[in-house]
């Protein structure tokens, strides 16, 4: 898929790794309507700070993004360097430098490469193109095993309207906003507050329900550009017709990019739906998944396919949600292990067992104390995180 008025480029710019993309770059023809979300770590990033700050125009021509290192916890030195390379980009785009988003990932700490990110930029931007998405894709990938691009298309007042996005994430990921790095190009006509209510209602419902590692990183962001090429209806009223349809799509979009991502989790062999049901609102629900998602414990069983519910009972205990431990069910697939707070006996552990042999798991929680259901999505632990992540400077 194509979006016209968008264009995009990557090239391997020995920023860490020789012959590897690691730098890409997304520019609008014209200044877009742009809208980001950002990681709640205290700790963020040089070009997280920087991207918050001009953001505050509600617009931007052009992302500029490296993997190969996060530049955070790099202090004066790592701002300068994000501030360089942008200027670098606006430079050789003609484009005021506020209008150049920055985005990193890759080891902490580390100083950014400025020299290799300059002398690349000329080769980047005249490789622009709007046939090279999913090799930005690509150049964004860290521990990621495979590239994650979504692709949507949708009427809006009889006029088409699409949408492309892309993500990275693989660890550290638990996002407490959106996580990992994300970013959407959409050709529709919408205004600044409708755009930034749309991406934080679906992150809230997509980034904000995986975890890989319970671990929220420095660098996590989401932007979203919306151009107006389709020339749709303008999109200036919540609540109507138009931005629901909107809405919904990017939503469905963002889903679909959060679920690759903890497909593709370090080391995973099990993707995992933690389902709480009966609670007395969404947020106890979505405490007590979240919980039993991140529990190390739980994760652990689910990769050596025992089907340990007493691990899960014990989670959503410390919760910190109250709950009545005597009502509770816990089914796994289809499978009732638990019946108000007590074990189904040995004939429904194998059959627990045997259903965690499946890739794909879904564990359902019914409190019994409400009609609020909600979702988490996560993964196993398995011996090959402890290897990735042991040796992720190597």
């Amino acid at each position: 898929m194509k979006i016209k008025g968008f264009k995009t480029a990557a090239v391997a710019a020995g920023i860490r790794y020789a012959d590897r993309l690691d730098l890409g770059l997304i520019v609008s023809d014209e200044p877009a309507v742009t809208a980001g979300a950002f990681t709640t770590n205290q700790v963020k990033a040089a070009p997280v700070v920087l991207d918050m700050e001009r953001l505050k125009q509600g617009r931007a021509q052009a992302i500029l993004v490296n993997s190969g290192c996060a530049n955070a916890c790099t202090g004066e030195a790592g701002m300068q360097a994000a501030l360089a390379t942008g200027n670098c980009a606006a430079s050789l785009l003609n484009i005021a430098e506020e209008m150049v988003q920055l985005s990193s990932t890759g080891v902490i700490g580390d100083q950014l490469n400025v020299t290799a990110i300059e002398k690349a930029m000329p080769a980047l931007v005249a490789g622009l193109s709007a046939d090279n998405f999913e090799l930005v894709a690509k150049a964004i990938m860290t521990t990621d095993t495979v590239s994650k691009t979504a692709y949507r298309t949708v009427v809006i007042g009889d006029q088409e309207v699409n949408f492309m996005g892309m993500a990275k994430g693989a660890g550290m990921i638990m996002p407490n906003m959106a996580t990992m790095l994300a970013f959407v190009l959409t050709d529709a006509r919408i205004s600044f507050p409708q755009l930034y209510k749309s991406l934080l209602h679906g992150v809230e419902r997509t980034f904000n329900r995986i975890t890989i590692d319970g671990d929220t990183s420095t660098n996590d962001m989401v932007l979203v550009m919306a151009n107006g090429a389709a020339g749709n209806p303008w999109i200036d009223e919540d609540d109507s017709n138009e931005q629901k349809i909107f809405q919904e799509t990017l939503g469905d979009l963002l889903k679909d990019l959060a679920l690759q991502i903890v497909a593709d989790g370090e080391g995973a062999t099990k993707f995992i739906t933690i389902r709480v049901c009966g609670a007395r609102d969404e947020q106890d629900g979505k405490q007590i998944a979240r919980t039993i998602a991140n529990s190390n414990l739980v994760k652990t069983a689910f990769f050596g396919e025992d089907a340990n519910w007493g691990r899960i009972m014990a989670a959503m205990g410390r919760s910190g949600v109250r709950i009545c431990p005597d009502r509770v069910d816990i089914s796994f697939g289809e499978v009732l292990i638990v019946k108000d707070g007590l074990g189904q006996g040995k004939e429904a552990e194998r059959a627990a067992t045997a259903l965690l042999k499946d890739k794909d798991i879904v564990v359902t929680i019914d409190l019994k104390d409400g009609n609020q259901c909600t979702e988490i999505y996560t993964c196993d632990f398995s011996i090959d995180y402890v290897k990735i992540n042991a040796d992720y400077r190597s």
